[in-house]
C-alpha cells in the first residue's frame, strides 16, 4: 500500500487544476469554442451543458483507460465515437427524464457532445495511455475547465443581454431600468460570445505572461 500513489497526489491534483487555468480547454487550447456560441445566452443551460461534458469526458476517459490495452491502434477512433456516443445518449435521457425543459433548450446541441474535440482530444492524448483514477480526474478538470467559461460567458450575457441571472430579473430589482438602462440586445446574438470568450483570453493571458510565450 505504501508504494501506491496517493488519489490526491499533487500530480493528480494537477490534472484537475491545470485545466481551469493554465490549460484550458477554451481560452488556451481553443477547443470546444462552438458551443459557447451557440448555448450560453442563458445560464441555466449552461449549467446543465457543462454538468453533461464533465460527465461524459470523465466516464469516457475512464472506460477508454479501461480497455486501452485491448483496443486495437485501427479502430481507436471508431471505439472512442462508439464509447463517446454511449456516453451521449444516456445523458441525453437522463436530462430528458429529469430536466426536460431544459433539454429542450439544448436540443441538439447535447447530441454534438460526440463531436466536441475536447473529449476526443483527452480520449486520443491521456486516457489512452493512463489508468483509471488519474483519467477520470483529467477528464473532470478539462469537463470543468469547459464548463467554467461556458458559466462566465452565459452569466454576462444574460446579465447584460436580458437583465436576468438565472431567470431572476437582477437589473430590474436594482432600478437600473428606471435610470435609462436598456437591455444590450448585442449580448445575445452568437458574435459576443465569441467577443466575450475573446476578452476572457485576453485577460488570462495578460495576467500570466507564460501563456504569451508557449501559445
Amino acid at each position: 500500500m505504501s508504494d501506491r500513489e496517493p488519489l490526491f497526489s499533487s500530480k493528480n491534483l494537477k490534472l484537475l487544476k491545470e485545466p481551469l487555468g493554465t490549460n484550458n480547454p477554451i481560452t488556451v487550447q481553443v477547443l470546444g469554442i462552438c458551443s459557447a456560441l451557440a448555448i450560453t445566452v442563458k445560464l441555466k443551460p449552461s449549467i446543465v451543458m457543462a454538468i453533461s461534458v464533465i460527465a461524459v469526458t470523465a466516464l469516457s476517459n475512464v472506460i477508454i483507460s479501461l480497455l486501452r490495452h485491448y483496443i486495437p491502434p485501427r479502430i481507436r477512433i471508431i471505439v472512442q465515437l462508439t464509447v463517446i456516443a454511449t456516453m451521449v445518449i444516456l445523458v441525453d435521457q437522463i436530462l430528458k427524464a429529469f430536466a426536460y425543459d431544459v433539454s429542450k433548450q439544448l436540443s441538439v446541441f447535447v447530441g454534438l457532445i460526440i463531436t466536441n474535440c475536447i473529449i476526443m482530444g483527452r480520449l486520443e492524448a491521456f486516457a489512452l495511455g493512463n489508468k483509471p483514477w488519474p483519467s477520470f480526474l483529467d477528464g473532470v478538470g478539462n469537463g470543468a475547465g469547459y464548463g467554467m467559461i461556458l458559466i462566465i460567458v452565459a452569466f454576462f450575457r444574460e446579465l447584460l443581454g436580458s437583465g436576468t441571472i438565472y431567470g431572476y430579473p437582477v437589473l430590474e430589482k436594482t432600478g437600473l431600468y428606471s435610470a435609462g438602462y436598456v437591455n444590450n440586445g448585442l449580448m445575445i446574438l452568437p458574435p459576443m460570445a465569441l467577443i466575450v470568450v475573446g476578452i476572457i483570453i485576453w485577460i488570462q493571458r495578460s495576467k500570466n505572461s507564460e501563456l504569451i510565450e508557449t501559445h
